[in-house]
């Protein structure tokens, strides 16, 4: 069944990202991935993304629903006929939407949890929190808008961390099947991304001792995306003859 495209608009999406030991990072990814490196590092990191008037394309914008979701990514590159490409590998989705869990991997890529969301914003700072009812995955985080990135290792300004992003528009996550990987594009008239000062962030997956041991993954700064319409497009499936068992987790 040939998958419909989804139209939004991305009424807030906060990108959370760590420096990864290479090492540590390959050992989360299915074939045919490996990390792609940044200054010797991999990056990985949490999406926490509100969409507004989400729905398939043909129907108008005032007919969608909004969701809060969260994607836990790992920066990621292959080889394929056409050379070298880039996107990201997405072990765990989240979602306070029944549609949204009850349609993802059937009617659109990409099967989610159902999990709670808290969230408190104003122009200038964001508190994002989510629980998984299934008590695996929990995130809390606060920022405020900044007026330059600061103190990453990873991107020397905001353009260089805006073009790495922007060029990983690809999502390919796990699923029930573990040879199978659902693949999602994200496609944006416009890119605008605003640095972000973190004030605190907590994280079940990166605090994990049994997936990053203890200095092998540390937080390296924050972005931020504001009301900007996108589509999102089914990619070919991907079937993989390994796997690994952290969306289940």
């Amino acid at each position: 069944m040939r998958l419909p495209t989804m139209s939004s608009v991305i009424e807030r999406r906060l990108l959370v990202n760590y420096r990864v030991d290479p090492s540590v990072a390959a050992r989360l990814l299915p074939t045919p991935f490996r990390p792609q490196l940044v200054n010797g590092w991999a990056v990985a990191g949490i999406c926490l993304i509100r969409l507004g008037r989400l729905r398939p394309s043909w129907v108008r914008g005032w007919a969608g629903i909004r969701t809060e979701n969260a994607a836990h990514r790992v920066a990621v590159e292959w080889d394929a006929m056409g050379g070298r490409q880039s996107g990201v590998y997405i072990p765990r989705r989240d979602s306070n939407s029944v549609v949204t869990v009850l349609a993802g991997g059937r009617l659109f890529p990409g099967e989610h949890h159902r999990a709670s969301f808290d969230v408190h914003e104003t122009a200038r700072s964001l508190h994002v929190a989510f629980a998984s009812t299934d008590g695996i995955a929990h995130v809390s985080v606060d920022i405020r808008v900044a007026q330059q990135l600061q103190g990453s290792a990873l991107f020397a300004d905001l353009g260089e961390a805006s073009d790495f992003f922007q060029g990983g528009s690809a999502g390919f996550s796990a699923t029930r099947d573990p040879g199978r990987l659902e693949g999602l594009e994200l496609r944006a008239d416009r890119w605008v991304v605003e640095p972000a000062e973190v004030i605190s962030v907590r994280s079940s997956f990166f605090s994990d001792a049994r997936l990053f041991p203890p200095g092998s993954a540390v937080f390296d700064c924050a972005l931020l995306m504001r009301e900007l319409p996108v589509t999102w497009n089914a990619i070919q499936p991907t079937f993989t003859p390994s796997s690994t068992t952290l969306s289940r987790r």
